[in-house]
């Protein structure tokens, strides 16, 4: 079965230099490290992740990402993946701002709030969504900010984040459809700084 890792790992260039935030076991650097040839790197603040990613021999850094990233210097990753983490940060715009400081382009994936599952439980059932994609009760959940993919387009024009690619997803399969806000159940971009320039004729 098709996952978002396939289509981060799809997105990646192979030899290429990768930050991996909030990176759990590693799984997702330990494909990249296999199947792309990366030169990877992870961050966790969970000791159980420090030791899963040490034991299978990929680099890993104790690290809250809350706290940014000031021990990286500015360019020195290809990638900077967040992977399905934006939601539980504090400050999402100042870690995506640091995502595209150190990284020449970033990674993001999050579960769409807007899926149409999720807004039919709030509107018919008056309860916070919990389903597969969102396996969490209100008052256990480590996401603490829900949003659309909506949300995210305002929030990058906002701040100038350029999203050079985007995929939609529903079960970790890419769709294709003109109404991704209501039907994918996640999304996954590339971001950089600013668009490439036009030559003007």
């Amino acid at each position: 079965m098709s996952t978002v890792f396939d289509q981060i790992v799809a997105m990646i260039a192979p030899g290429s230099s990768v930050l991996d935030l909030g990176c759990d076991d590693c799984s997702l650097l330990e494909r990249l490290v296999d199947e792309r040839g990366v030169i990877g790197r992870g961050v966790d603040i969970s000791e159980r992740s420090i030791q899963a990613c040490i034991k299978k021999g990929i680099g890993v850094f104790q690290g809250d990402l809350d706290e940014g990233l000031k021990d990286y210097a500015s360019g020195s990753y290809d990638f900077v993946i967040l992977s399905r983490t934006l939601q539980q940060v504090h400050d999402p715009v100042a870690l995506l701002s640091e995502m595209l400081r150190v990284g020449k382009a970033a990674i993001v994936n999050f579960p769409n709030f807007g899926y149409v599952a999720n807004r039919l439980q709030l509107a018919l059932g008056g309860t916070m969504p919990e389903n597969r994609h969102l396996p969490y009760s209100w008052y256990n959940t480590p996401n603490i900010h829900f949003c659309t993919l909506r949300d995210f387009h305002r929030l990058c024009r906002r701040h100038d984040f350029w999203i050079e690619r985007e995929l939609y997803l529903r079960n970790g399969r890419t769709i294709h459809t003109v109404l991704p806000n209501l039907v994918a159940t996640e999304v996954c971009c590339t971001l950089r700084t600013r668009a490439p320039r036009r030559n003007r004729v």
